[in-house]
């Protein structure tokens, strides 16, 4: 439950904080942090307008959408607690409810009969079919690594008492922020700002989106990015264990209580980073030509295999 709370949280800031940090970078004064907040409160309060052309599939597509991520949020554990649901495989069922949400925004674009949206749609479902890869690798050799197949159980088990352990760790993270931002459009692969159909993805997609229907996708967005901001936090929300004897020094302080406000301020603190730094990020980073961007997927899946061989050389089973 706490999980869901912090990612909820979060979510709300996030693009916040990501504008503003854009903002003072270029030297302009910008949106507030809560912005978004209230451009979300203005999309609900509106209803939506659907073209005569489109059919039940776009009307249903943003609730599904929604649905789909808030499933994929309930596996997500915090720290030491487990997420909402937490059972054997969960990561599988991870990336294939997020996978149901966009193949019904896809095929809620092609709905529309725009030409505009349906290259969109077809770039959405290439990239997507294209980071695939570096997301099961990834998690699949933690999941050999820790003997686990829960998120939950993945990082309860995996103890990193190496230099070669906390540098899978960082590359790990490297990759899973990555991930995140391929699968919420930005930059390099995708910039959101621009308004140029010919190079849009997601944008393009959700044009004729309007009203609550809108809402429902820009909050979902923001629920992804915090979520892939959780999956990075969770390597790192462990206290240093010299900080755990240190405290335990003291009876008369509640250990567990101040572990876990502990805990959620390092998991408050990654996600703000997670946040600036994708805003530093964008203000220095051009976008990618079309024809490259199979390439910089293909790396993270690179990237992802030698994590894979890391893994096959801490467990002793791979020597160079």
């Amino acid at each position: 439950m706490i999980s869901l709370i912090l990612i909820l949280i979060t979510a709300l800031l996030f693009i916040g904080v990501l504008n503003r940090t854009r903002s003072l970078l270029s030297g302009r004064k910008g949106p507030g942090f809560l912005q978004v907040i209230k451009d979300l409160f203005r999309m609900f309060r509106k209803g939506s307008t659907f073209s005569t052309t489109t059919s039940m599939i776009f009307q249903i597509a943003p609730s599904v959408y929604f649905g789909s991520i808030i499933m994929a949020l309930l596996v997500v554990p915090f720290a030491d607690q487990e997420g909402i649901l937490s059972f054997e495989g969960d990561f599988i069922f991870f990336i294939y409810a997020l996978a149901i949400g966009k193949f019904f925004m896809i095929i809620s674009a092609l709905d529309t009969g725009s030409p505009f949206e349906g290259m969109g749609a077809n770039r959405e479902a290439l990239y997507s079919l294209l980071v695939e890869p570096a997301f099961f690798i990834l998690i699949g050799s933690f999941s050999m690594l820790s003997g686990n197949t829960s998120f939950y159980k993945i990082y309860q088990t995996m103890h990193f008492g190496s230099y070669e352990s906390y540098l899978l760790c960082v590359v790990a993270g490297f990759v899973l922020i990555q991930i995140g931002m391929i699968e919420n459009s930005r930059l390099p692969i995708d910039d959101p700002k621009t308004h140029l159909e010919l190079t849009m993805v997601h944008e393009v997609m959700i044009l004729d989106n309007s009203g609550f229907d809108l809402g429902l996708i820009t909050l979902g967005t923001s629920l992804k990015f915090a979520i892939y901001g959780a999956l990075v936090a969770n390597f790192f929300v462990e206290p240093p264990h010299a900080l755990i004897v240190y405290i335990q020094q003291f009876p008369q302080v509640d250990f567990k209580l101040l572990l876990l406000a502990i805990q959620i301020g390092m998991f408050m603190g990654i996600q703000f980073l997670w946040a600036v730094t994708v805003g530093v990020s964008e203000s220095f980073r051009a976008r990618a030509r079309m024809n490259r961007n199979p390439l910089i997927i293909f790396t993270l899946t690179a990237i992802s295999i030698l994590i894979f061989f890391g893994v096959l050389i801490i467990m002793k089973k791979f020597q160079l």
